[in-house]
């Protein structure tokens, strides 16, 4: 395993921390929805409007370097959302078989037109794939959505369709200051601790891919 960010090209977005620590216990179950007010409602209740805008595009370019990526391999994005970084991944990669998978029935129905039947409705516990389906498999901040044990099997499942090639990134924190402000943020982590307990996570899962932090700034 490596601890190495391969989103390291993606821009910073800004937060509302005050705004969002106001958030009440309905605008969270709202969130958890992952619908329509999810994406593209307030942003008290998630993105306040997820749209393309290319910024992913140097994130697939690292992606595609760091995997050596070719025309005709397979990769699958879990936890796609409306598919941006399976677009990105194509453009960066003519040939590349990209495909996603969201549990939310909205993201995938408001996919780019460039994925439409790349994006599968389903659920990270059970990926819909055979053994060794893809070479390479990523999850960004999509895990730690599900509790602990759903995190173990999610893991498994990745490592499962792609033993290759994995990354995960999920939502952490270094020291106290960090975790405040994290739960002052946060809407849909079910699972979120320090680095050392996430390491315990993987080693149970038997992952033996790559990984990094997001931390809430």
């Amino acid at each position: 395993m490596r601890e190495i960010n391969l989103l390291h090209r993606l821009p910073k977005p800004k937060r509302n921390l005050v705004e969002r620590a106001a958030a009440m216990p309905e605008d969270k179950a709202i969130a958890c929805q992952f619908g329509r007010e999810y994406f593209d409602g307030e942003r008290r209740h998630g993105y306040g409007g997820y749209r393309y805008d290319g910024r992913w595009i140097a994130v697939a370019e690292t992606i595609a370097s760091e995997w050596n990526l070719k025309a005709g391999d397979r990769v699958l994005d879990i936890g796609c959302g409306k598919g941006f970084l399976v677009k990105d991944l194509m453009k960066v990669v003519p040939g590349l078989e990209a495909f996603g998978i969201d549990i939310s029935e909205y993201g995938v129905r408001n996919c780019e037109p460039e994925v439409v039947g790349r994006i599968h409705l389903g659920n990270a516990l059970a990926l819909p794939f055979p053994h060794f389906s893809f070479k390479a498999a990523l999850s960004i901040n999509t895990i730690h959505n599900l509790d602990h044990a759903g995190c173990v099997t999610a893991v498994r499942e990745m490592q499962r369709v792609a033993p290759e090639h994995c990354y995960i990134q999920v939502d952490s924190y270094h020291t106290p200051e960090q975790k405040a402000v994290f739960e002052k943020w946060v809407l849909t982590a079910k699972t979120h601790d320090y680095p050392k307990a996430w390491l315990e996570i993987f080693a149970d899962a038997g992952y033996r891919g790559d990984y990094f932090w997001t931390i809430i700034e």
